[in-house]
Order: C-alpha cells, then structure tokens, then sequence
C-alpha cells in the first residue's frame, strides 16, 4: 500500500524559502538608533537654516563704515545701559512693594516718578541734563525743512531723550516741520535761522551721529550751510509742549474687561 504524503494546512502548498529570504531582505526595518539619528538630522537642517538667515540678516553692517559702525555701537551700548537702569528701578521698586514696609509710600514715590518720565518724555515738564547744542547757520535760505527733520530724526535715532528748537519749541513725538516764509515752521510757530537745537542724551553718541561722513553736518555743508555741534555737560530746556485732546483715540479697553464681557 503506497503512502499518502500529508496535504499542507489550508490547502495552500508551502512558500520557497529562496522568495522567503528575498521577502526579508528589502522589508524595512527601522530601529531606534536610525530613527533618532533622522531626528538629529532633522534638527541640524533647521539650524542650519535659522543660521544661513541671521548671515544674511547680518549683511546690512557689511557694507557700513568704520565711523557708521562705532555709532551703531554707541548706540546698542546706550540702550543697554539705558534698559538695565530702567531694569533695577523696577526691580527696586518691586523689592519696597513687596517688602511690606510702608507700601502706600512706595507707591506713592513710584507713581510720581512715572508721572515725571511721562512728562519729560511728553514736554509738559522742563528738562535736563548732558547732551548738545547744535547751530546750522543758513545765510543762503538753503536748509530746508525736509533738512531740520532729518537732523531731529538722526538725533532721536542717537538716543535724544527731549529735544528743543532755538528754546522756543519743545519737540514731541507728534511734533512736524514745515517750510516757511523767512525760515521753518515747527508746530506752527515760525522758526527763522540760525537753527539752535539743544538734544538732552548721551553726549558722545549724539555727537558722533552728527559728525558722521554723509550726515547731518556734511548734508548741511553741501546746501552751503554750516554747523557747529557743542558737547554740554548740562543743557537746561525750559519750553513746554501744549498737549492736545486727541479728537479719535481712546484709551483700549482692559483685557480683563473683555473677559468679564
């Protein structure tokens, strides 16, 4: 009697091992190491990018000059000084709250000090401390006002903390210029040359972004005028700005006052 060979499970005749090995050696097997070094790649590609970005950022002070740059730096290492001041007064301030002595007193000193920083800054109240003085003498009636607001706008660039026009007109951030008959009209009120403008900042940076090479003094030079820039230990500006009701603005609503609605 001839002996029956057993039938495979299922009906289905078992696979070539040769195919089974083939099957195995392309299927994709991912371990932790390959994917953790995917991911360190992953990072490196996005810094990469982040740092190819700040270079070309970074191009603007290529091109600049020595003199442009030391007044770049004059005035990081101005705002520097001038945040890490405002940092310990508040920090300060913070300790005297919180120190439960006298609280209402704290309060009190530090509500007045904001009040007289916003009135500086706003001119309602006078002014001083070192800056400069600087004169444009225009014999031609070439400087225009274009020119002047050029010269306020290098000075607010430089760190000018409050500003005064021939110690008539105290200069806000609302504040225009406009040509005139017989000289410039800043705020409305004629302005005839000379031009003395008194800038109450950092004396040594503000003096150096006048003195630049193409700015304020040289540009003045070119329209035939002529300034002289006075470095002052103590410049006194007395004129007050006349703030106005603003006729659309209004103060934004609190964010706690849009939550409780």
């Amino acid at each position: 009697m001839a002996e029956q060979k057993p039938k495979a499970s299922g009906g289905k005749k078992p696979r070539n091992p040769a195919w089974r090995r083939l099957n195995s050696a392309f299927r994709l097997y991912i371990s932790r190491a390959q994917l953790a070094g995917a991911l360190l790649l992953a990072i490196l590609g996005f810094a990469a990018t982040i740092q190819v970005q700040a270079l070309r950022t970074d191009d603007e002070f290529s091109g600049a000059n020595r003199p442009q740059l030391i007044q770049m730096l004059d005035g990081l290492q101005q705002r520097t000084r001038r945040l890490e001041a405002e940092i310990s007064e508040l920090e300060s301030a913070r300790a005297e709250l919180l120190s439960g002595a006298d609280r209402t007193r704290a309060a009190v000193n530090q509500a007045q000090a904001r009040a007289e920083t916003l009135g500086i800054l706003a001119g309602t109240l006078p002014a001083s401390g070192p800056g400069i003085r600087l004169t444009i003498s225009d014999t031609r009636s070439a400087v225009t006002a274009s020119l002047v607001l050029n010269t306020i706008e290098e000075l607010r660039d430089a760190g000018a903390e409050s500003i005064e026009v021939n110690d008539r007109v105290r200069l806000v951030a609302g504040s225009y210029v406009l040509d005139g008959q017989g000289g410039i009209l800043v705020d409305g009120t004629l302005i005839p040359p000379p031009y003395t403008i008194d800038a109450i900042g950092e004396t040594r940076t503000l003096a150096t972004a006048m003195r630049i090479p193409g700015g304020v003094v040289d540009e003045v030079g070119q329209k035939g005028g002529l300034v002289t820039v006075l470095e002052q230990s103590n410049i006194q500006i007395d004129s007050l700005h006349r703030p106005v009701t603003p006729r659309y603005a209004r103060p934004a609503p609190e964010e706690t006052a849009k939550s409780g609605d």
